[in-house]
């Protein structure tokens, strides 16, 4: 996916998961998507960071870069949400694209896809990417609902917001 690509998935990403953890419809809801929009969005773009060093759609396109994202908030308090961004930036690269990601740089080369993605210059890419970004909300919000539905359930008891 191009540039483009990965801000429109973030965009509707924050809309979709502000609604899904916030579904009241209040100014709630929208405070929810606007602390979801920033960092998602710094996240979705970081990976290609790596067009500028290294090789591309490996150096920061990798499991390992993820983790490290995942994990910072856990022990230094800040840059939540920045994984979610991460995270769907390597799904569109491998459900979206032709070429993929190497998952597992720098142990192996070996770069990952699936074969329906298109070319990253297609005029059905910002298709492609609002349909993975409907999947991607979806799936958010069947885990948390059904996988999950204790923490959903007591949070709502509690009159919290999920945190991420």
């Amino acid at each position: 996916m191009n540039k483009r690509g990965h801000v429109l998935n973030a965009v509707l990403l924050s809309i979709g998961l502000g609604y899904v953890l916030e579904p009241s419809a209040t100014i709630e809801t929208a405070r929810m998507m606007v602390e979801l929009l920033v960092p998602v969005t710094l996240g979705a773009l970081f990976p290609d960071v790596d067009t500028a060093f290294g090789k591309h759609r490996k150096t920061l396109h990798n499991l390992l870069v993820l983790g490290i994202f995942a994990a910072w908030p856990i022990y230094m308090g800040n840059l939540n949400y920045v994984w979610i961004g991460i995270a769907t930036h390597y799904i569109l690269d491998v459900v979206g694209s032709t070429r993929g990601i190497a998952l597992f740089y720098p142990l192996s080369k070996t770069e990952y896809n699936l074969p329906v993605g298109i070319p990253v210059s297609s005029s059905k890419s910002d298709l492609v990417t609002v349909l993975v970004t409907i999947v991607e909300v979806g799936t958010f919000a069947g885990v948390l609902f059904y996988v999950v539905p204790e923490v959903t359930t007591y949070t709502a008891e509690m009159g919290l917001s999920i945190p991420l």
